[in-house]
């Protein structure tokens, strides 16, 4: 199973009439880089609610928002006494000077900056054990999201694999043709200047030999085909954190056809290359996708 980088997870639920949302985003990232906002009578919450999180994602850029809301707005704010105080003793001062003394300035206080405050929601142990059900709901919302976007790179992951798997055994099919070409095409140059020269045909079969031992390229094709086998059993296998391996193996796949390309020699294999070339560069951006 793959599980992608990528996805958005939310949850909503009501607490002592307080409505609380919950959502996370995540984004592709080597590291575990996390983004916590919450409100301020969480704040001091905040290394559990990252633990929380990342011990279960793991990897990846994470924003993580938690909001509130009180649902009784005749309860939303409460009056801030000491700025009230505050303006009342400037209100006085004024009245000393310019003889506003009788006034009702009560409504125009209320209005002034700071006079009405939201109220605060106090935290407590029940509270805060819902507000940790929100996120592991919240959580488990993202990786249904994040499997369904597995599901997907997956099947492009094994398409991309088998591609190159394909290429490969069109490469197996050219290699003794390509052996055979460069053999006749050294007979025929040697052919046209054997009068001018004096040939040791021993030497010129060692030689020939040590040509074509430089020219095969069977290994690299034995170590192309595990290295495939292997990506495709990583792929299926249960595990969730596996996109850095696969990244390895993309390179140990490319490592391979590099090597199958500075030895060809051989047109039509050199574009069965390049085809394998472009397959393994689509696995290995899809690859950072991947948790």
């Amino acid at each position: 199973m793959i599980y992608s980088m990528t996805g958005f997870g939310r949850s909503s639920f009501l607490i002592k009439g307080a409505a609380y949302a919950v959502e996370i985003r995540t984004l592709n990232s080597k590291q575990l880089d996390m983004n916590v906002r919450t409100p301020s009578f969480l704040r001091e919450k905040e290394m559990e609610i990252r633990s929380l999180v990342g011990g279960v994602l793991k990897r990846g850029k994470i924003d993580i928002s938690i909001s509130s809301e009180k649902k009784d707005e005749a309860t939303s704010f409460v009056i801030n006494a000491k700025v009230v105080s505050d303006y009342r003793k400037q209100i006085e001062a004024l009245n000393l000077n310019y003889s506003l003394e009788g006034k009702d300035y009560l409504d125009s206080v209320l209005k002034l900056p700071n006079v009405l405050q939201a109220e605060e929601i106090e935290l407590d142990e029940f509270s805060w054990k819902e507000i940790k059900s929100g996120i592991e709901k919240a959580i488990a919302n993202l990786n249904d999201f994040r499997i369904q976007e597995g599901n997907a790179l997956e099947k492009d992951l094994n398409a991309g694999v088998i591609a190159i798997q394909n290429l490969a055994l069109k490469v197996e099919e050219n290699a003794p043709q390509r052996i055979e070409k460069v053999k006749n095409r050294i007979d025929e140059n040697l052919n046209k200047i054997k009068d001018r020269i004096e040939l040791n045909r021993d030497r010129f079969e060692q030689e020939i030999i040590f040509y074509v031992e430089k020219m095969d390229i069977n290994e690299e094709l034995v170590r192309l085909k595990n290295h495939c086998l292997y990506f495709q059993e990583i792929v299926a296998e249960e595990i969730n954190l596996k996109g850095k391996k696969i990244g390895f193996i993309a390179q140990e796949i490319g490592r391979e056809i590099n090597t199958i390309g500075s030895k060809a020699n051989d047109a039509s294999i050199q574009k069965l290359v390049v085809q394998m070339k472009d397959e393994l560069e689509k696995i290995k951006e899809q690859s950072f996708n991947i948790l």
